[in-house]
């Protein structure tokens, strides 16, 4: 396969992720909001993204059994044809649909993530990660954008049975470049395991030496961004924001600066280094964080609050896509090729369960202390987070593969090792 069309499959299958997921996390709120559902139940929507917490527990099968075409084709035709079925349901005077096909599209979502990891694990070597990561990266958030942003519009304009079928139209586009796919041949192996020695072959992986600090520092460093921007969508809306606003700013602007984030992003992995790639991202997206918590502090009404906020909302997708971009290219070095949707999907899994329990947090938070305390909060969380991974994997903490890749700058002098 050529890189141009690896890296176009890549990022067609991760907008195929990202966009039923920036509806549910991002338009979703607004809307549950607008239904007057309090800041706590919002945040407790969070509990029916269990299965991005959890599928590592039938990642084994999906290394193991089949092609990766094999699981990607149906997965992708099946979120396709669940939001064609929401579009054909009356949900105008309840959510309940809405909540059981969100969790339903989790699970196709989630098990569809670990055929994709698996499979740029395999086609990506470690001088492309930044780069395929920054397509990751780029490609899901352009679907979150999206799915927060365009189909929100269009249901602000023309209300859920439109903006379903338009989801629907757009996740069959994503199906295209499946159709072609050919895998390559895959390493001479031992028979698969049976099913039910499967069912624990992600336990054997997390005994890995150097695993569990591993996911702890890594849910560390998405812990404070996460809970910052769980409820960015109801701030802005009780700060005065339209939902027609709220779309613009959360797709136009935010859809050119998430792209730019995740390009700059992948280039500083490649250019510059892990290592560098981490704290910068990780210091940056903090201080994106620090003008939420700002405008947060002016809002009101006034219009230094509303610019503010949107300026917020850029840097918040330009600066974070840094960090996440330099986050997932260091998942993926931890992650062995034989066992890559697996091991990958472990790591993913304790980030999506941090950011749940960030989601969970900041909606107590601030229904308890405010908007200024709960990103009062994160800001302080997600320096210290990023601080504490990067004198970690400073000290050698993480498994043996990231030795290799964590000082190293595949075109440029090793970085500086920080300041205790």
């Amino acid at each position: 396969m050529s890189r141009a069309y690896t890296l176009g499959l890549l990022a067609a299958l991760y907008v195929a992720q990202g966009l039923p997921y920036g509806f549910f996390t991002q338009a979703l709120p607004v809307l549950m909001r607008e239904m007057g559902y309090s800041l706590v139940r919002i945040g407790a929507t969070s509990l029916l993204f269990l299965p991005w917490a959890l599928k590592f527990l039938w990642a084994p099968y999906v290394d193991h059994y089949g092609t990766r075409r094999q699981w990607l084709l149906p997965l992708q035709l099946a979120a396709a044809a669940g939001a064609a079925l929401l579009a054909a349901l009356e949900i105008s005077t309840s959510l309940r649909w809405v909540f059981a096909a969100l969790a339903l599209f989790n699970l196709i979502a989630a098990t569809q993530d670990i055929a994709t990891d698996g499979l740029a694990v395999n086609l990506l070597g470690p001088r492309e990660r930044g780069l395929g990561n920054g397509i990751q990266v780029g490609g899901y958030r352009l679907g979150m954008i999206v799915g927060g942003g365009l189909l929100l519009w269009i249901y602000a304009v023309a209300g859920w049975r439109p903006m379903f079928v338009a989801m629907a139209a757009l996740l069959l586009l994503t199906v295209l470049p499946v159709l072609r796919l050919r895998e390559p041949r895959r390493a001479a192996v031992a028979p698969a395991p049976r099913a039910v020695a499967l069912a624990g072959g992600w336990w054997s992986r997390l005994r890995r030496p150097g695993v569990l600090p591993f996911l702890a520092l890594i849910s560390f460093y998405k812990f404070g961004d996460s809970m910052g921007a769980a409820l960015v969508g109801p701030f802005m809306k009780d700060s005065g924001f339209g939902l027609a606003q709220i779309a613009l700013i959360k797709g136009t602007l935010a859809s050119v600066s998430a792209l730019s984030g995740a390009a700059l992003g992948g280039w500083l992995a490649f250019r510059w280094g892990r290592r560098r790639a981490l704290l910068i991202g990780g210091l940056a997206q903090t201080l994106s964080l620090a003008m939420y918590a700002l405008a947060a502090l002016a809002a009101g009404g006034s219009g230094f609050g509303y610019a503010l906020t949107v300026a917020a909302c850029i840097a918040e997708h330009v600066l974070g896509g840094i960090a996440t971009v330099a986050l997932f290219t260091l998942m993926m070095d931890a992650a062995e090729p034989e066992h890559a949707g697996t091991d990958y999907s472990l790591l993913a899994c304790t980030v999506a369960i941090a950011q749940g329990l960030a989601s969970m947090g900041a909606g107590v938070v601030a229904e308890v202390g405010g908007y200024p305390l709960m990103f009062g909060a994160s800001v302080a969380l997600s320096a210290a987070g990023c601080i504490a991974l990067v004198r970690a994997l400073d000290r050698g903490a993480g498994p043996a593969r990231l030795a290799d890749v964590w000082r190293s700058s595949p075109a440029g002098p090793a970085p500086e090792r920080l300041a205790t």
